[in-house]
Formats: C-alpha cells, sequence, structure tokens
C-alpha cells in the first residue's frame, strides 16, 4: 500500500506526457481524481483518451512528468502488487478472454488474476460474490452460457462484473456502450447509473464519445482534444455547448434531459 496521505486522491497526474514515435499522445496533462468521483473521459477518436486510461490501469508509464495511482507513483512501485487494486473493463480484454469459458467462470477467474480457467477450486465466497454481482447487472440467465456466445451487451457486462471481483479501489470502463443498439446502451447507461450512485462502489473512470453514454451519477468530466485537456470539472460546470464544440471541432448544442444529455450539431444554414 503507498503512503495513506495521498490516499484521497485516486490518480494524480503532473505534467505527464506519453510520447510515441515522435508524437504526443498526451501533452502535459496534469489532472486529479478524488476518491468517490466518478469521471467521464470525452474527446473525438485519437484525443489520447485510451491513452489515460492505460496511464490510470498503470499499463503505460509516462514519457514525462509524474502519474500518481492509488498512491503509489509509476516508475517506483510493484505494479503486479497495485493492479488487482483497479478493476478495467474494455474490449481490449474481452478479446483475451477464453471464448469457451461460462460466463460465471468469467466472472471468477478473476479473483485468480489470470484470464485462464485452470481447474482452481472457487471458493464459496468467491462464488457467491460472483453471482451477486452477475445478478447486479442482469445476467442471471446467462451463468452458463459460453462468453463467445453472447451478445455485445451481454458481454460488455459480464465484463463489468468482472472488473468488480477484486473489490477494486478504482474501475476503468473502456467504451462499455460501444457497439450496442438502442436497447442494449440504455439498459446499460441504467445499470452504470446505478453503479455510479452507490457510495460503496469504487472511484470511476469511463472513456466514450457520446454524451447520451454518460449515466446519472456520473460527477466530473474531462474533455481531451490532440492529446490536451481543455476542461476538467464537475459535469454541471464543464460540460457545455461551447467546451463541446471545441472539443469536438464543430458547433455543438449540449441539453441536459433530467439526469442525462444529449448534444447535435446546428443544422447548416
Amino acid at each position: 500500500m503507498g503512503d495513506d496521505t495521498l490516499m484521497s486522491d485516486v490518480l494524480d497526474l503532473v505534467d505527464v506526457s506519453v510520447v510515441r514515435e515522435g508524437r504526443a499522445l498526451v501533452d502535459e496533462v496534469s489532472w486529479s481524481v478524488k476518491e468517490g468521483e466518478r469521471w467521464v473521459i470525452l474527446g473525438p477518436n485519437g484525443a489520447g483518451k485510451t491513452t489515460l486510461l492505460n496511464l490510470a490501469s498503470s499499463y503505460l508509464f509516462p514519457t514525462s512528468g509524474t502519474a500518481t495511482v492509488l498512491g503509489d507513483r509509476l516508475g517506483g512501485v510493484d505494479v503486479f502488487e497495485l493492479r488487482p487494486r483497479i478493476g478495467m473493463a474494455g474490449i481490449a480484454l474481452a478479446e483475451k478472454l477464453p471464448r469457451g469459458q461460462t460466463v460465471v467462470e468469467t466472472v471468477l477467474t478473476a479473483a485468480y488474476g489470470m484470464t485462464a480457467h485452470w481447474q482452481e477450486k472457487y471458493e464459496d465466497v468467491d462464488r457467491d460474490r460472483a453471482l451477486a454481482f452477475l445478478d447486479r447487472l442482469g445476467m442471471n440467465d446467462y451463468l452458463d452460457r459460453r462468453f463467445g456466445t453472447l451478445s455485445e451487451g451481454e458481454r460488455k457486462r459480464t465484463m463489468i462484473a468482472r472488473a468488480m471481483m477484486t473489490d477494486p479501489e478504482l474501475l476503468l470502463l473502456d467504451e462499455p456502450a460501444a457497439g450496442l443498439d438502442l436497447g442494449g446502451r440504455e439498459d446499460l447507461v441504467r445499470r452504470l447509473g446505478r453503479l455510479a450512485r452507490d457510495p460503496y462502489a469504487p472511484s470511476m473512470l469511463m472513456v466514450t464519445h457520446h454524451v447520451e453514454e454518460i449515466a446519472p451519477g456520473f460527477s466530473h468530466v474531462l474533455m481531451i482534444r490532440q492529446g490536451k485537456v481543455l476542461a476538467a470539472g464537475p459535469i454541471e460546470t464543464e460540460l457545455t455547448s461551447r467546451n463541446l464544440s471545441r472539443c469536438f471541432g464543430l458547433p455543438l448544442v449540449v441539453e441536459q434531459n433530467g439526469d442525462r444529455w444529449t448534444a447535435q450539431g446546428l443544422p447548416l444554414s
């Protein structure tokens, strides 16, 4: 465990750049996430959203600047002790999981820090946890279905249950609603909203391109364009038409409807 005095900051980036082949994927980013906050990372393709998530997951180190995750500075910590404290759900991990495993096995293997099923004898307590998370994500009817036969939405919900298994202090969601139809998206957003509003749930970072995918309960937004942060702070003050227009490079109008958001371009004159 890191220094307890830092534990109120789940993530702290100070002047962080990540350079690959002479190009800055993120460029002198300073950003801090406090315990219990739920952040949305918004921006166009190639803006650096996934790079930020990879820094937060400790799978990527800064080229310059300092990154501190859960009180431990990247570069000065054993990442294999840090990683079980971080839950991650995204397309990249889904592709690594065995398609022949059942939904329950897919979630259970997370408790043992592996993607494959090695005939471990699972503890009843782990199985109960797996079933509880799957129930919360509406997967009760699919427990014995093979992961490879699931729809995109069912797969996403299984991945989020899996990410929760290690009781993480930080939950990272990489485009959780990508590829879903309208019904699948709305179902997932509703479930993520329930999770986001749970005071016992971990701090959360979610990458998306679409304000429609922001679940109720998300408290903060970071907007990034071409590797630079354009805005970061409470969602009520920062998710504005002006900020979003700058972020995506065309005139956009943002509206809040109840606890959901929409954005659309202005009609061509």
